[in-house]
């Protein structure tokens, strides 16, 4: 009740139009002006984004790299340039009444860069103001890993962060060990639609080559999306997310191709943007493939994928308003390498012979997406921003066993969200808003293990915060209903027929969560966070029942599951200035009415038989990374992160934890080239769940070189990253084959990309 109370009592302040400007500003306002240059050729650069992100106000430098930003109110404030294609520069700069403060800032290409994440709030701030744990992956980085097809390998090494798979095709992240429906993974701050979540042999496809970022956030912020972001969210930002922030006049875009070693890997994309007097158009499209990849092993055959995109877009900005409209699609399929073994059936009793293993299954998947969002910049006292986003999904895929189609799945989604950015009143902002989605699952075929299922969800959310010279805080609430109309019975086998008819169920609860950002010193903070969370079952661990190959395992759902619970702490401390960035994070989850699959010590179809069973749980962790700019030239980098996580009451560890991982490297750069090795290390994982077997630790060596030629209008980068250069047999212990298929072994992948503005 005190949760729902508090969640109530900020959702009334926030709506409120006519409160009084209790902070309102009467002294004079300053001015903010330079130019944007190109580090040593000392060029202009127009297109860069010059952003205040304590006062969410931007603007974009002309084309003789010019800005100017009125109306500032005094203070201390850190000042960011942003270029897709190039990263972020962030200074430090003193606004004095009356005055005019000049600020000139030139683009580099450094190993050290300013993280900035507008998951976290809804706005543009740097990960070191802000209260969550963020870890933010750029456009320079990613362009390294252009020829990843799943989100789970685009993420791999980032800090607390590990992917699972079922082959390389279908990776997805896992985030301080949590997986599936406890991971949230966003486009633009909606839902992608997949069922990536749902089992194991289900990707999430991305296209690496039109992302601006990708941001992993942790705290009280997840509540702006979803209260079953449990473990965090998983944003994909592309280049068009915040048409509304400023005008895009001109001609950009990108062309890119990627080629690799091993699996014999080919790819290639392209974009364009124009942008004139308000309005912006975009499209692009490209495709990569991938053959078998060779372990050290040998072939691991099926490892096979291909996947083709395009999307086109449209928009609109004006002094008051802005709208866009994106369409995007994807095409693909990726092999599910040893699916077919688990399809095998155990010996008949009467005859004795079993089903043979079928043929090499995969997975042939079309996925599209349409989305409209509008905005008001003017509204008055309401507030400085009225958002509503409106997206629908259609996802469908196919389980092929050879040439024959298996078992179909379907999931349609149609998703609204609007929000109000409050005015700012001295210390006080924030946002509230509302959230709800309609889904329709259907699966048809032997697996079909769940009816269809309709699934409805309702959410009000609030986030303030209050922002002073060295303290910030931030709470957050969010209450949230859940509703699932199964359209057909319960599964009884593997005929999926003949079960008792499935229950309706409905799940309300509130989630709420407080956090505090402390300066400590110039490029020092302290983040503490606290957030208790509910989750409603998701459909799969309510109505399924039947063998489910995708998760090696004789699922049994339970349509009689509590709402899970947790309680989250949540500590950072930081440094980001001169040559030194460093982080450390510690967390603890205490979960109540935890759902896990619990096997049952059976066998049915070859598979272990397991239920979905709910008990108290803990998982606990840290996490910590480090660049050290040693010399001009030369950057010492180091990351760990470790995570434990058990059913308390029986001491059993749950499956598929990450074990202790840590990498050790140097950047070095002169000019436009750089080189990077480094060691990536795992520690042995022994403490492992019932019918799960440990994997050895193991230590591999990487390479990545690369030259970027950057001009006022146009940026080349050419890349190469040789991997697994001692061609080390090893497994990923997030692995659902880790058994029967090790990692890649020895390669050598080569990209190239041209960005023109």
């Amino acid at each position: 009740m005190r949760t729902l109370a508090l969640l109530g009592l900020f959702i009334v302040l926030a709506a409120l139009p006519g409160i009084p400007a209790l902070w309102a500003q009467t002294i004079p306002s300053g001015v903010l002006s330079g130019a944007v240059t190109l580090g040593v050729k000392n060029t202009p650069l127009h297109h860069a984004m010059v952003l205040i992100p304590k006062l969410g106000r931007s603007v974009e430098a002309g084309e003789d790299g010019a800005y100017t930003l009125a109306g500032l109110p005094p203070g201390e404030y850190d000042v960011v340039v942003h270029m897709h294609s190039m990263g972020d520069e962030r200074r430090r700069v003193a606004i004095h009444a009356g005055e005019t403060t000049t600020l000139d800032i030139a683009m580099r290409l450094e190993t050290i860069r300013t993280e900035m994440t507008v998951t976290a709030t809804g706005q543009e701030e740097t990960s070191l103001e802000a209260v969550q744990s963020v870890a933010s992956v750029n456009s320079l980085e990613l362009a390294g890993k252009a020829a990843s097809t799943s989100l789970g390998d685009l993420l791999d090494g980032e800090a607390g962060v590990a992917k699972r798979s079922f082959g390389p095709g279908n990776a997805r992240p896992v985030v301080r060990g949590f997986d599936g429906d406890r991971v949230l993974i966003l486009q633009d701050g909606m839902r992608t639609g997949t069922l990536s979540s749902q089992s194991g042999d289900h990707g999430e496809p991305v296209d690496s080559s039109s992302i601006e970022r990708v941001e992993v956030v942790r705290g009280p912020g997840t509540l702006l999306y979803g209260s079953n972001a449990i473990g965090g969210v998983v944003n994909i930002i592309d280049d068009h997310s915040r048409i509304d922030a400023h005008d895009h006049q001109g001609v950009r875009g990108h062309l890119a191709a990627t080629g690799g070693t091993n699996n014999a890997q080919a790819g290639g994309s392209g974009s364009f943007e124009f942008g004139r007097k308000g309005w912006l158009v975009w499209g692009g499209g490209g495709g990569t493939r991938t053959g078998d990849y060779a372990a050290p092993s040998g072939i691991v055959e099926n490892s096979r994928s291909r996947m083709q995109h395009a999307n086109f877009g449209i928009g609109r900005r004006t002094e008051s308003a802005a709208f866009s409209f994106q369409y995007n699609v994807q095409d693909g399929s990726y092999g599910i390498p040893f699916a077919g073994a688990f399809h095998a059936h155990e010996p008949d009793e009467e005859t004795g012979h079993g089903e043979e293993a079928r043929d090499n299954v995969s997975i042939v998947f079309r996925r599209q997406m349409a989305r409209l969002n509008a905005s008001l910049l003017q509204v008055g006292n309401l507030g400085e921003r009225l958002n509503l986003n409106l997206s629908y999904t259609d996802w469908n895929h196919r389980e092929m066993e050879g040439a024959a189609t298996g078992t179909r799945f379907y999931n349609k989604q149609f998703l609204y969200r609007g929000e109000l950015q409050q005015k700012r009143r001295g210390p006080w902002d924030g946002s509230t808003g509302f959230w709800g989605m309609q889904r329709g699952f259907k699966a048809l075929g032997e697996e079909a293990i769940a009816p269809p299922v309709d699934q409805s969800a309702f959410a009000l959310f609030t986030l303030q915060q209050f922002n002073y010279d060295r303290v910030r805080l931030q709470f957050g609430g969010r209450l949230e209903t859940n509703r699932y109309t199964p359209n057909g019975p319960l599964a009884s086998g593997e005929d999926g027929a003949g079960g008792a008819f499935a229950p309706r169920r409905a799940f309300t609860g509130a989630s709420s969560g407080a956090g505090a950002n402390f300066r400590l010193w110039n490029g020092g903070a302290l983040a503490a966070n606290y957030a208790h969370s509910y989750r409603a079952p998701s459909l799969e661990e309510l109505y399924n029942f039947g063998p489910h190959a995708g998760n090696v395992t004789f699922e049994i759902g339970n349509p009689n599951l509590r709402r899970e619970g947790s309680d989250g702490l949540d500590l950072s401390l930081r440094h980001q200035h001169g040559r030194l960035r460093a982080e450390y994070n510690y967390f603890y989850y205490r979960m109540s009415s935890l759902i896990y699959l619990a096997p049952t010590g059976h066998l049915a179809g070859g598979l272990p038989v397991a239920d979905y069973l709910q008990a108290n749980g803990r998982y606990r962790g840290h996490e910590a990374k480090l660049t050290l700019n040693a010399t001009a030239h030369l950057a010492l980098l180091a990351s760990l992160d470790q995570v434990t996580a058990s059913v308390t009451a029986a001491h059993t560890p749950l499956p598929r934890i990450p074990p202790l991982r840590s990498r050790f490297g140097f950047d070095y750069r002169r000019g436009g080239f750089h080189l990077r090795p480094e060691l990536a290390m795992a520690w042995r994982q022994d403490l492992t769940a019932p019918n799960e077997l440990p994997t050895p630790g193991y230590a591999v060596p990487n390479l990545s070189a690369g030259y970027t030629r950057a001009g006022q209008h146009m940026l080349h980068v050419f890349g190469v990253n040789l991997f697994n250069m001692s061609d080390r047999l090893y497994r990923n212990h997030l692995s659902f084959i880790k058994e029967y298929a090790p990692e890649m072994g020895r390669g050598v992948r080569f990209s190239y990309t041209m960005h023109f503005y």
